[in-house]
Order: structure tokens, then sequence, then C-alpha cells
């Protein structure tokens, strides 16, 4: 089968290669996938940041959103069946550690993700654990469900704290889990959302998903903006998604005093951080790690269901898997949200 694999520990080195499909042992199921997203981590993988070069065995087929049909199943499994339309959560989860016992599996400290430790998701056919299998309460378009993942990370931030119901909320960098924070906020009752990000295409996103305030940090002093919105005090909750120093700062500086800090963004490479502005701010800190399993997929579903979050728009192209490469340019020139892929 064809998969898209990253074949060389250098910036780029991926490649469309063939590799049979693999038989699902105990505990395990395959699945057919109908749509994988192309996601930061992906991103981070096809640049070869450090985290990630320390990590991965090449060659390994890349993705982790994806969505499909059970088609085989191993010994022992018995939360799905063949025929089951599923989504994947990506938490490889140990079910062992302190974490994992103490009702935290997706901080599980021996954590693994496909794609980055075992085969993933670009490519027609790909064999997880049962447990990472989420089966949709009722048939929903795969080019939707693949995305439910990072939804649940948005649904996870928005959620953190004092969630964003009646609050100011800054939400720094709209990459598509920005884009879908922006819809989650304001689902959620946030009284003002302010999207920031340099690129044309995600403020225009971020507008069409519920943003009231765009800013580009190109141009603008965006703790001075966040004032002048809130009336001197500052937003009670930033979110950051840029993983950049200058985005980091910006967003803590955008606090009122006292204010939620939440952390998705990862950065390749250590941050200076000025401590002197936290002692000055008094935030609360919340570092978000993906989703809480299966607490945000069931939040994100509520969300879903009702309608109160629509986040089509933020699949901007579908493209075949034998066309996966140029997903990666077309969001390298900040041409694309979030390319789907769909194998043949």
């Amino acid at each position: 089968m064809l998969t898209l694999a990253k074949t060389e520990a250098i910036e780029g080195g991926i490649a469309l290669i063939d590799k049979a499909p693999g038989e699902p042992g105990p505990g395990e199921i395959s699945m057919r996938v109908e749509a994988a997203g192309i996601c930061g981590t992906d991103m981070q993988i096809y640049k070869w940041a450090p985290r990630m070069a320390r990590r991965m065995k090449l060659p390994t087929v890349m993705g982790h959103e994806a969505s499909g049909v059970v088609e085989a199943i191993g010994a022992g499994v018995t939360r799905v069946k063949v025929g089951d339309a599923i989504s994947l959560e990506s938490h490889i989860y140990c079910g062992a550690c302190h974490q994992c016992l103490t009702d935290r599996a997706h901080l599980c400290a021996e954590t693994r993700y496909p794609g980055i430790d075992i085969d993933g998701c670009f490519a027609r056919h790909v064999v997880v654990p049962e447990q990472i299998a989420w089966v949709h309460p009722r048939p929903i378009p795969h080019t939707v469900a693949a995305m439910f993942e990072p939804l649940g990370i948005a649904v996870h931030a928005c959620g953190e704290g004092r969630g964003c119901k009646d609050l100011p909320v800054l939400i720094n960098g709209c990459g598509p889990i920005g884009l879908m924070a922006v819809a989650v906020a304001r689902a959620m009752g946030a009284s003002t959302v302010i999207a920031v990000d340099p690129m044309a295409l995600r403020r225009k996103a971020a507008a069409d998903l519920g943003a009231d305030v765009m800013l580009d940090p190109n141009d603008t002093d965006i703790p001075a903006a966040a004032r002048d919105v809130t009336s001197g005090r500052g937003v009670e909750v930033s979110i950051e998604f840029s993983g950049t120093p200058a985005g980091f700062s910006n967003a803590m500086e955008s606090l009122t005093k006292g204010g939620d800090f939440r952390l998705v963004g990862a950065p390749p490479h250590p941050v200076e951080i000025d401590l002197t502005v936290w002692l000055r701010q008094c935030p609360t800190v919340y570092n978000i790690h993906g989703r809480r399993v299966w607490d945000s997929w069931d939040k994100l579903w509520s969300l879903f269901d009702t309608g109160a979050v629509d986040i089509r728009s933020v699949a901007s192209h579908h493209l075949p898997l034998s066309d996966a490469p140029r997903g990666f340019e077309l969001i390298k020139r900040g041409e694309a949200l979030k390319p789907l892929l769909i194998p043949e």
C-alpha cells in the first residue's frame, strides 16, 4: 500500500513509499483510513526539530489524526467491532503508571504516539491499539471526524481553569488548533475573543469562526491592544498556541493580574522567560497536553453534535495521499490551514 513516511533525518526527508499492511495483534485493531490531517507535530517532524530527532526510528509512516472504519480486530478486543466508524486518540497510554492510575492518562509517563513511535495513519490501513479508538456515536463525515483529535485539544485548553464563560480570551497563534479554540471559546460563552496571528489567511479564518478582534503581531503591540479591548484591564485568559518566544511573551503580558495563562504551543528550542513579569502578573499557569481521555472527547462531541462548534472550514484542502508532499509545501508557504489526506 502507498504510505507517506519520514525517511531521512533532515528537513524535508519525507517520501511516498510502498509498505505491506500490518495485521492486528492482541489488543489491536486494523483501521481503513478514510481521512487524515497534517498537523503541527507533523510539520515539526518534517522540519526535523530536535525533540523529534531524538525519538523516531526511520523510516516511520507519519500521521496521527485520522478517521476511518475498523476492518479487523486482534485477540482480546472487546470495545470495538469490525465495521465501526472511529476516530483516533493519539495518546497510547500504558495504563499502569501513577498518572494513568490517577485518571490522568493524557499525562502518561510512557506515552507513545502513532506516526512517531509506531507507524501512523498516512496510509490506507493502520494498526493501532484498541484503547485509542473512539467510536462515532452517529454517522459523521470522515473529513470532519479526522479533526476531532485536535478539536479535543482546543476543548481541553478552553475548559481548563476558569473556562471561558463571560471572560475576555486571547488566542495567540491561529493555526488549526488555535482556530478551533476560537470557535470553542465562542461556544463556551467568552465575552470577547481576540485572535492573534501574523498570517492574513488565518486572521480571516478566525473572524469566520467567531473572533471579535483580529490582530497582526507584526504591526500591533499585542498587550497594549488587549488592554484597549478590555478597558485597560487585560484579558482574563491567554491561550498560547504559536510556540514562539514573542508569542509566549505577548500572551503573558496581555493578561490581567491573576489571569489564566494556558500553554499549548511547544517551541522546538528552549525559550528565555522573564520571571519578573510572572511575579508581577501572578498568573495561574496551565500546561495543556493533548486531551483528557475520554473527558475531552465527551465535551467536544457535545459541542459538535449540538451545532455549537463547526470546524469544517478549518480543512482548507482535501488531497489524495499520492499528493501528500504538496500538503506540507502548502503549509510552509502559508497557503493552507489544515490539509486533509484522502487515501486512494
